[in-house]
């Protein structure tokens, strides 16, 4: 009996281990819901204007910051008569809002939101959010639930139907911890925020999936007008360094489309939305301005293209939170050998979620990249981040190219696993955004009078192989925050 009982234990666990690594292998591969992965047609690029979050030290070492991006989220809903769709990663709410940065940004669009509604109470409002903000089903929403009370609609993305950036665990969650669901009434300490949680929250939060997505589409008149950036809606970021571009058009409704799709399975009724006319002939390479909306690996392809195809005497210009990516890092250093002047600007990797990152993942990648000559500058960052993720193709003689919006320049942003939204521009250098974009980058790597923006690369230098190795690792297996 014995030996019967020890055959039918091997058999279960050979086929527990098979369900696990057939739930890992499914989960990473499986086709992303509809709404993802898009690849907007090129189309005309209208009204496009940078918008920009910036902060410094003056030479007393005062911190100074000026915004954007708020302003513009808040005049684009004012203005709002028939629909506003607005995706964000981190809504934080307002009662959690620090002494130091009232007024909140939370409340401040909260209340936009409901004073529009309530000035047009045929205004269609929908608010897609991530369930960080709930901390996964643990802690509740009062803001939210305002805002649902007002009729606005708030729709909670389901990661479930999503690829999992973290297999190893993820197939566990799924198989043993999902069912399990949550509720707001914890006695530990909240991991990506104030408050406390229960236990369940920990477990989906090892996940370590996002809906990390920052967009805003509203009606314009009688236009269409959109916000692609990298700024979330989180009060303790209020003097992060962000980036986005604001636009009109058809464009706006090829973003439109794809909200829409990531409400639909997230459990919305579908959205009426008006259809987005036939793509034209535009070309990327057209003197006229032109622009694509991009969602998920899409983004990936667009970046890598726009690496590979540069060419001496055209410069790139990185800035980003994260650069982790191998895929990018090697067409960054191809394109270094080919003679394209490459310049790199990163946040110094010191924290993410409270968490101490101890300068994984950026130090490491810009060791390697120092050592073969791509100069690196950091961002002179004294409790925020330098959150912005952008990319900029200028010089020579072909039109300039701006990329830029949520997506980090890592494996879980760039490869179908988060949800993220950038935006491609196709500009001559004179075009507005492009030259603001340059002044920019310009600014925030080099200084200005009285403005310290960024310091040189031997302030956290940093050529540690076990650092490189566990950075090569946190990457490759999903493990990490970044």
């Amino acid at each position: 009996m014995s030996g019967l009982a020890g055959m039918l234990a091997g058999t279960l666990l050979s086929l527990a281990l098979a369900l696990y690594l057939a739930t890992a292998w499914w989960h990473v591969r499986k086709p992303l819901p509809t709404g993802l992965g898009l690849t907007g047609p090129w189309r005309e690029a209208r009204d496009v204007q940078l918008r920009l979050d910036e902060t410094w030290l003056d030479d007393a070492g005062q911190r100074h910051s000026r915004g954007q991006l708020l302003d513009e989220r808040l005049a684009l809903i004012a203005q709002a008569r028939r629909l506003v769709v607005l995706d964000v990663f981190q809504f934080s709410d307002p009662a959690d809002c620090p002494a130091d940065c009232r007024p909140g940004i939370a409340a401040a669009l909260c209340e936009a939101l409901l004073a529009r509604q309530r000035a047009v109470p045929d205004l269609r409002v929908v608010v897609i959010t991530d369930p960080i903000n709930s901390a996964y089903g643990g802690r509740a929403t009062p803001h939210l639930d305002a805002l649902r009370a007002a009729g606005i609609r708030v729709v909670e993305t389901r990661l479930a139907a999503t690829r999992d950036p973290n297999p190893s665990w993820n197939a566990l969650w799924r198989l043993l911890f999902r069912w399990w669901g949550n509720a707001p009434h914890g006695w530990l300490p909240n991991p990506v925020g104030p408050g406390r949680v229960t236990l369940r929250s920990y477990l989906a939060a090892l996940n370590l999936n996002t809906n990390h997505r920052k967009t805003l589409v509203v009606d314009h008149g009688n236009d269409w007008r959109a916000l692609v950036g990298s700024a979330n809606l989180d009060d303790t970021a209020s003097a992060y360094r962000e980036a986005g571009l604001v636009f009109s058009g058809p464009a706006a409704l090829d973003l439109l489309a794809s909200e829409s799709g990531i409400a639909a399975f997230s459990g919305a009724t579908a959205l009426a939305l008006p259809a987005a006319p036939p793509a034209s002939d535009t070309a990327a390479e057209s003197p006229s301005p032109a622009l694509r909306v991009l969602g998920e690996g899409a983004i990936r392809h667009a970046l890598l293209a726009l690496i590979d195809d540069a060419r001496p005497p055209e410069r790139l210009d990185l800035e980003a939170l994260y650069l982790a990516h191998r895929g990018v890092i090697r067409a960054l250093l191809a394109a270094h050998r080919r003679g394209v002047a490459v310049r790199v600007l990163l946040d110094p990797s010191h924290e993410a979620f409270g968490l101490a990152l101890h300068g994984v993942p950026n130090r490491p990648v810009a060791a390697e990249l120092q050592r073969t000559g791509i100069p690196v500058r950091w961002c002179d960052t004294r409790g925020e981040q330098a959150h912005a993720k952008l990319l900029l193709r200028s010089g020579g003689t072909r039109p300039a190219r701006l990329l830029l919006g949520s997506a980090n320049f890592t494996r879980r942003s760039l490869d179908n696993l988060n949800l993220e939204a950038n935006v491609e521009l196709v500009a001559d250098a004179d075009h507005p955004a492009i030259r603001d974009a340059l002044a920019a980058f310009s600014r925030h790597c080099h200084n200005a009078p009285r403005a310290r923006f960024s310091v040189d690369y031997a302030t956290y230098a940093d050529a540690s192989r076990r650092r490189y190795w566990l950075y090569r690792l946190m990457e490759a297996t999903g493990w990490c925050t970044f």
